[in-house]
């Protein structure tokens, strides 16, 4: 299956903006994670296809994953 996944803010930090990658039928959103070295402690938001997820959620086919880290600021 291929994904995308995009980064935003401080993940983008030598890493990427956006990548697709090939994935296994039932991989889950921490999968994806641990892949990429992004501890789930540092995690903000999660959408799938623009829809608020949580990390246990199933990828599908063409999904696109976005990533934040948490929104701070005043």
């Amino acid at each position: 299956m291929d994904i995308e996944v995009r980064l935003f803010a401080s993940f983008r930090d030598n890493r990427w903006k956006s990548k697709h990658l090939i994935i296994n039928k039932g991989t889950t959103i921490r999968k994806i994670i641990e892949q990429i070295y992004i501890n789930e402690k540092d995690l903000g938001i999660v959408l799938i296809n623009g829809r608020h997820s949580n990390i246990d959620s199933v990828l599908e086919n063409n999904d696109i994953l976005a990533l934040f880290p948490p929104v701070g600021g005043g």
